[in-house]
């Protein structure tokens, strides 16, 4: 087998060798090139010590020498200079924090380098002059579509728990199943995970839950994970929803949601925006158990429910160390994902103004997906509710009527001009004034404003 190696990672791997050392390309870089991916990243490893690989390069960060990375920098096809992080083969030492090892030894043995990685598919090393170095059996893993620990998934999981969602996230953006004897051991270490760091666990659930396969959560619960790292959700796969409008339980029905926008979602997002819609289809409904209630008949309500599970959503995403904007986002989209005004411009205009025009066009996705993850009670009648109102929209920003302060013909600087005072005063005329124009846009001229001033 060849792999055709980026210029600068084969110019790498040549100068080690012709100083008389071992190095390959390994790691995720291998596994994407075999499963007819691009890489992100190329890195390599060496039996060259962090400062023989210093000594053969013009210039290198000391990333962490430390544990025997340096990054060897080298101008790229567009002559802006790239990193490759070049590591020494080393045999981790012992783990005592469930994440980092305490010590690392440097040593000459490829396979033993190999040995300490977490799954097979990462296991794998590649030159030009040795072709595949495949130990663990990693492209039959691939083939069969297996996400598999490299030799004891207990002694793997007990070096570092955050394999263990790990495993999880490889199968859902790969759409690969896990090894029974790995999915056990991660499933009896689960409780390992509380060692990890917020921002840890963060990171690995939101690429599981962005992937095409975020039902791959589905395996989380029953693996008893998700009981350590969002036990709100163990709560919602256990609450029944008893009436007409669904068949599922609220879990159920948050995966199946989450599923219907990744396999139908026609509309491409960016990678920010496709995590702000799936957080707040995973939470859209996490305030249902608290907010149920019975009817004489034994059907179930849920009134009020969005605000509740605008609260929880944000207690896990701070939980969970989430940025400002992902949390702004996301609670904005779980608080109005039940609004539903009279498909009207007017009403429509409204609803932009307060919910705000960024976060109301992510609705659409949403609301979809969450009506499609219902019975079939009214299901005709609710999507062509949905096509009426994004017919609204897009009118509106097609016409370009105003939604919002900005987009009013005047500023505060016009009502300066005309006598206000600098203060809350001049927010509030423009309010005022932008809920005239939202009732009529025709209204929205200089010079009618100005008259209305």
């Amino acid at each position: 087998m060849r792999i055709d190696l980026p210029k600068n990672v084969r110019f790498i791997i040549k100068n080690l060798q012709s100083a008389g050392f071992d190095a390959y390309a390994v790691g995720g870089c291998v596994r994407d090139v075999l499963l007819g991916r691009k890489p992100n990243d190329w890195d390599i490893t060496t039996n060259a010590t962090p400062y023989e690989v210093k000594g053969l390069f013009k210039r290198t960060i000391d990333t962490g020498i430390q544990h025997g990375t340096v990054t060897v920098m080298l101008n790229d096809e567009d002559r802006n200079y790239r990193g490759y992080e070049v590591t020494t083969y080393r045999i981790d030492g012992e783990y005592e924090d469930g994440r980092h090892p305490r010590s690392v030894t440097f040593t000459a043995s490829l396979e033993e380098d190999l040995k300490r990685r977490d799954f097979t598919i990462n296991a794998m090393a590649y030159n030009d002059r040795e072709g595949l170095v495949d130990i663990f059996s990693g492209e039959e893993d691939l083939k069969e579509g297996r996400i598999r620990a490299v030799g004891d998934p207990k002694e793997r999981f007990e070096e570092d728990a955050l394999r263990i969602l790990r495993a999880f996230r490889f199968a859902a953006q790969l759409g690969f199943r896990i090894d029974e004897d790995t999915k056990n051991a991660a499933s009896l270490l689960k409780d390992n995970l509380r060692k990890i760091s917020a921002e840890r666990i963060q990171a690995e659930f939101t690429k599981l839950i962005c992937s095409p396969n975020p039902d791959m959560i589905r395996m989380l619960y029953r693996a008893g994970i998700t009981k350590v790292i969002m036990p709100e959700f163990d709560i919602c796969m256990e609450t029944e929803q008893r009436n007409k409008h669904h068949l599922y339980t609220v879990g159920e029905h948050t995966i199946v949601a989450m599923m219907v926008n990744a396999r139908y979602s026609k509309v491409e997002f960016e990678p920010d925006t496709m995590r702000y819609i799936r957080y707040a289809l995973l939470f859209h409904d996490f305030g249902k158990p608290g907010a149920m209630t019975e009817d004489e008949n034994g059907a179930r309500h849920f009134k009020g429910h969005a605000l509740i599970s605008e609260k929880i959503a944000e207690d896990i995403m701070k939980r969970l160390k989430m940025d400002n904007e992902t949390i702004r986002y996301v609670k904005a989209l779980v608080r109005w994902h039940d609004h539903r005004p009279e498909p009207t411009k007017k009403n429509i205009r409204k609803a932009m103004s307060v919910i705000g025009a960024d976060v109301y066009r992510l609705l659409f996705p949403i609301r979809i997906a969450d009506t499609l993850a219902q019975s079939m009670y009214k299901r005709e009648e609710k999507i062509a509710y949905e096509k009426a109102v994004m017919e609204c929209y897009r009118e509106i920003i097609e016409e370009g009527d105003p939604v919002c302060v900005r987009d009013l013909a005047i500023d505060g600087n016009d009502l300066i001009e005309h006598g206000y005072e600098k203060g809350p005063k001049i927010g509030k005329k423009l309010q005022e004034l932008l809920d005239l124009v939202i009732e009529d846009p025709g209204c929205n001229t200089k010079e009618y404003l100005l008259s209305r001033i």
